[in-house]
């Protein structure tokens, strides 16, 4: 049984510590938020300790492990601080909004057999994965061209936008991350656009951009096309497409029901999508938390580790300058 702890009891801290609750090999150890009466309510509904500072859960005996769910300034502290009281981290993503501190953060590290696990729940989502294995398999052939559409239902709050580090560091990193976990070899050359058109004064205010294409070249040639908006009125859309020299794999997007009407005037009528992400990704977050748990059990790498995290911010920090310089950009360029 390994006993995990949660540092953020916002919406998906929450969620975390629900999950680790259930493994039948986890246990929930206690968690922590700076914001008292969220780790109160979260403690109390979980039945485990409220701890009173963050140093006191690092420190505590009863904690073999954390999970980092706190405001992204704070992921590389923790990071650091895990692996200084030696507890394997489990850590949402991105490790920072700044790639130069995320280089500091694994210079902190360096030299620690720690299992540093990142949030990218994405990879574990059955479709997903499903479409990895096919190109594993043969099944489609070389692979040739990969979409990944990911657009959200609504604009988050002003406050989180403010925040967010904009679009590519933010939601596309998701994106960065599962195109390399599709293509299975490192991206090369990165282009991307962007426009205003869902809420152009807010983006306007923030520098940000709201709805972006992102092209991504590999280093063998192979083309991957991130389409992202922060506006999709029919619900969150999340579907990746690989296209192959023998065919295609496709992951769909999840409905709230698999039921399809037909009448006299239609066809194929569905429900709408799952609303957010932590409906739609109900299950890749469990396994999430058992590939954690599992890694930490055997003492191996996780499947998603910190330098996962840090060639994503790399991505992102790509796309950023070839949107500001609009030409192409060469990763080399700001690693």
């Amino acid at each position: 049984m390994l006993n995990i702890a949660v540092l953020g009891c916002g919406r998906i801290g929450r969620m975390h510590a629900e999950n680790i609750a259930k493994h039948p090999r986890a246990r929930l150890a206690g968690v922590f938020d700076v914001y008292a009466p969220a780790a109160a309510e979260v403690s109390a509904h979980l039945g485990t300790t409220n701890f009173a500072t963050a140093e006191a859960l690092m420190e505590s005996d009863d904690v073999q492990a954390i999970l980092i769910a706190t405001s992204t300034p704070t992921h590389a502290d923790f990071i650091e601080m895990a692996a200084k009281y030696g507890k394997p981290v489990l850590c949402e993503k991105p490790i920072d909004l700044s790639l130069e501190r995320v280089n500091e953060c694994a210079r902190r590290i360096a030299g620690s057999n720690l299992p540093i696990m990142l949030g990218f729940v994405r990879r574990f989502d059955p479709g997903h994965r499903a479409v990895r294995k096919a190109i594993e398999a043969g099944q489609i052939g070389e692979l040739h061209q990969v979409t990944i559409t990911s657009r959200d239902p609504g604009m988050a709050p002003d406050a989180y936008i403010a925040a967010s580090g904009g679009i590519f560091r933010d939601m596309t990193i998701h994106d960065f991350d599962m195109a390399r976990f599709i293509l299975g070899e490192e991206v090369e050359t990165v282009y991307a656009t962007g426009s205003r058109l869902v809420n152009a004064a807010l983006m306007e205010r923030y520098d940000d951009h709201d709805t972006v294409t992102v092209q991504l070249t590999s280093v063998s040639g192979k083309q991957v096309t991130i389409l992202n908006s922060r506006r999709a009125v029919y619900g969150y859309d999340q579907r990746v497409e690989a296209f192959g020299s023998a065919g295609m794999a496709i992951s769909e997007n999840h409905a709230n029901t698999n039921m399809h009407l037909f009448g006299e005037t239609f066809t194929y009528q569905r429900p709408a999508l799952q609303n957010f992400f932590i409906e739609r990704y109900q299950a890749a977050f469990a396994a999430e938390i058992d590939a954690f748990v599992e890694a930490v059990e055997k003492g191996v790498a996780p499947e998603v580790g910190f330098e996962d995290g840090r060639l994503a911010l790399v991505l992102a920090e790509a796309a950023l300058k070839s949107l500001r310089e609009q030409r192409p950009v060469k990763t080399a360029e700001v690693e």
